[in-house]
């Protein structure tokens, strides 16, 4: 298992960006969590298997429909095995 921090940037908020990537770290297994960040990013802790975590990175690249995702900046972190599942929290 491993996990990445993402700073996802561009037209990200206001687009339905993180329900939509919760739906895609579900369908992916992965734990973790999405929120805004008050500088208009998206901020996501993804931790899995390393081959999900390379697909959503991905995904992450383009984003919902009405994103324009200009830059994803992944960084590794420590796995964190308290958190179960993949959920929003609060701007942060």
């Amino acid at each position: 298992m491993i996990a990445r921090r993402l700073v996802i940037r561009g037209t990200v908020q206001g687009v339905g960006f993180r329900h939509a990537m919760i739906g895609a770290a579900q369908s992916l297994r992965l734990d973790g969590w999405v929120r805004n960040r008050r500088d208009g990013a998206v901020e996501a802790l993804v931790q899995g298997e390393a081959g999900a975590i390379g697909t959503i990175v991905k995904w992450c690249l383009r984003g919902p429909p009405a994103a324009r995702v200009t830059d994803v900046a992944s960084s590794a972190v420590d796995p964190d095995p308290t958190l179960g599942g993949f959920e929003a929290r609060p701007t942060a």
